[in-house]
C-alpha cells in the first residue's frame, strides 16, 4: 500500500490509505469485524472523501481488491468512483479458501493468515463471551472451519459456502459499469480457475483482465527498473487512462 501511494502521489495523486476494521494497530470494539464482501465500510470511507473530490478511484490488494469490485458491482456505489483497479484479488472465494486448505505449496500463507486470524479472535472472545469461544477457535485448523466458525457467525451468513458465495465479487464482474482493472497472475498460489474471469472480460466493455504469466500474490517485480514492482506502473497508467484530471485513491 505504501508502494502503490508513493507511485501515486508521484503522477500527482492524492492518496487516502484505510485499515479494516482492527487492523491498524487498535483492536475492534465492536463483535462485528471485517470480511472479503464488507462493503458497507468502503462505502463510508468513499463517502467521506467524496465531500473533498469529485472524482475518486479505489486500488484494492488481495482481500481488499474483491471489496472494491463488489462495490462497485452493487446497488447504491457512489458516482465518484470513476475507475477500481484489484491486484491479485481471489473474486471467487470459494476456489481460494480451498486452494489455501489443500494446496501443500500454500501451507505457509495457511498458518500465517490463521496464525493472525485466531489471535485475533481469541483477544475478542475474552471481550465478548458467549458468541465466541476461545477454545474452539484455538482448534481452527483450516479457512472453512475460521470462514464457518467465525466469518459466517459474526456477520450473519449461514456458513462458509454461504459466506463465500456471497461475498465474492466474480458474480458482479460481467455487469460493472466503472471502469476495472484486475490485475491476477497465472501463477498466484492462492487464486484458481475462477478468479480469471475471461468471459466476463470479453463480454463487458468496462472490466478489464490481466493476467501475466509471473508475479504470484502481488509480487509483480520488474527487475529491468530497479525493486519498483511493475504492477504500480501499470495502474497508475490504467487509472490516468480511465479518470480525467487526478483525484483521490482509496487504498
Amino acid at each position: 500500500m505504501r508502494g502503490m501511494a508513493a507511485s501515486l502521489g508521484g503522477a500527482g495523486w492524492d492518496v487516502l490509505g484505510w485499515n479494516y476494521r482492527g487492523c491498524g494497530g487498535i483492536p475492534n470494539r465492536l463483535l462485528r469485524s471485517y470480511h472479503s464482501g464488507e462493503t458497507g465500510d468502503v462505502g463510508r470511507v468513499v463517502a467521506r472523501a467524496a465531500r473533498d473530490y469529485g472524482r475518486i478511484a479505489l486500488v484494492g490488494f488481495s482481500l481488499g481488491g474483491n471489496m472494491a469490485l463488489k462495490y462497485i458491482g452493487e446497488a447504491g456505489r457512489h458516482p465518484a468512483v470513476g475507475a477500481v483497479a484489484a491486484i491479485s484479488a481471489p473474486v471467487d472465494l470459494a476456489s481460494s479458501a480451498r486452494a489455501l486448505d489443500e494446496r501443500r505449496g500454500n501451507r505457509l500463507y495457511l498458518r500465517r493468515f490463521l496464525g493472525t486470524l485466531v489471535a485475533k479472535t481469541v483477544a475478542k472472545a475474552a471481550r465478548f463471551p458467549g458468541p465466541l469461544e476461545a477454545a474452539r477457535v484455538r482448534r481452527i485448523r483450516s479457512i472453512r472451519a475460521f470462514d464457518e466458525e467465525v466469518t459466517a457467525r459474526l456477520h450473519g451468513f449461514a456458513g462458509a459456502e454461504d459466506y463465500w458465495e456471497r461475498a465474492s465479487a466474480g458474480p458482479h464482474l460481467a455487469g460493472l459499469e466503472v471502469p476495472s482493472l484486475l490485475l491476477n497472475a497465472l501463477n498466484d498460489p492462492l487464486l484458481d480457475a475462477p478468479s480469471f474471469p475471461v468471459e466476463a472480460a470479453e463480454a463487458n466493455r468496462h472490466f478489464f483482465l490481466e493476467a501475466p504469466a509471473h508475479g504470484g500474490h502481488v509480487s509483480f517485480h520488474d527487475f529491468r527498473r530497479g525493486v519498483r514492482p511493475w504492477h504500480e506502473g501499470r495502474v497508475v497508467a490504467f487509472l490516468e487512462e480511465q479518470v480525467p484530471g487526478r483525484g483521490d485513491a482509496l487504498g
